[in-house]
């Protein structure tokens, strides 16, 4: 009896790197959203671009290690002219980010296009960082992607009180002395680390969601940092897999938009059925309080009832003429 989904050796290198991918995405991810800095994911994911074809146009390699190392580079040298511009200019966040956003993605397609042109064999599955083909993840990329994700897990785990301090009460981690531009230039690298390693399996225009999803998800079951990036990474792990599932066991459907689209169903799951922030449990306890206030505004009502009847009847006492023995006495 055949199996409705075919469990080869190239299904599970997939679920595997889409796992690691899921975690590590989803664990760091929970820094941006507290943060408030979703989309500096899509900004470092699109400035990532140049790096992975000028790696490529020195080495002619496409050994995922270079091609990692050179979308990290060009990532972070993104993050930190975004950083500097806010620092330096009267040049809002925003502002800043779709600047240098569009002027490395545009400049990473002009030199994908270059490489094209110059007829190069090797470069064929290049355009795969821009949209992403979880489908060819090979054991080496999963390797390279459990190595540096990992490595970078660890150094969250290192410093998680300084980064817990810069997220949450920036101004009291300065006023004790803890090197705060170092610290964010430190969690910007491990977003870098964090985004670049995605970029075969989800692509640089999808990444970002792969960053975000999950931690918003787990912010909706708790209040507790720990806990949020535990979640977070289980989400990610969850949808990684389910996507590489739901993916192979249908033919045409891409991997890694479907795995996004289920990290979006999570999210979706999180925001209406959490017990604390949830829309469903909300309106529950919506119509509780409501239930609740109108049996203590009827009770309220019996009880003043009672009240105006029995002054009516006092009044009525007061008013009536006294009795003649009452005169008489």
């Amino acid at each position: 009896m055949k199996t409705l989904i075919p469990f080869n050796y190239t299904l599970i290198v997939v679920a595997i790197g889409s796992a690691l991918l899921g975690i590590i995405s989803g664990a760091l991810g929970t820094y941006a959203v507290l943060r408030r800095q979703s989309l500096l994911g899509d900004a470092i994911s699109h400035a990532a671009l140049p790096g992975i074809a000028i790696a490529f146009l020195l080495t002619g390699s496409k050994t995922p290690l270079i091609l990692v190392l050179g979308a990290a580079l060009a990532g972070w040298l993104g993050t930190l002219l975004i950083l500097s511009i806010i620092k330096l200019t009267r040049i809002k966040y925003d502002s800043a980010l779709a600047l240098v956003l569009s002027t490395f993605f545009g400049c990473g397609l002009v030199l994908h296009t270059l490489i094209q042109r110059t007829g190069n064999a090797n470069q064929a599955g290049l355009d795969t960082f821009l949209f992403g083909q979880a489908a060819s993840l090979l054991e080496r990329d999963v390797l390279t992607m459990g190595i540096l994700g990992g490595i970078a897990l660890l150094i969250m785990s290192l410093f998680w009180k300084e980064l817990k301090l810069l997220v949450f009460d920036e101004a009291f981690a300065t006023s004790i002395g803890l090197p705060v531009r170092a610290l964010d230039i430190l969690l910007t690298s491990l977003l870098t680390v964090a985004i670049v390693l995605g970029l075969q399996a989800v692509g640089a225009v999808l990444m970002s969601a792969m960053l975000v999803a999950p931690a918003v998800a787990a912010r909706q079951w708790t209040d507790r940092l720990a806990h949020m990036v535990l979640l977070a990474a289980l989400f990610g792990a969850i949808a990684g897999v389910s996507g590489t599932v739901i993916s192979s066991s249908a033919s045409r459907i891409p991997t890694g938009p479907t795995i996004v689209l289920c990290a979006t169903v999570i999210v979706g799951f999180s925001i209406a059925l959490a017990p604390n922030r949830g829309l469903v449990w909300h309106w529950v306890r919506q119509r509780k309080n409501k239930a609740r206030m109108q049996r203590h505004g009827k009770t309220t009502f019996t009880a003043q009832e009672k009240l105006a009847e029995r002054l009516a009847t006092d009044r009525k006492l007061l008013e009536s003429p006294q009795r003649e023995g009452d005169l008489e006495a």
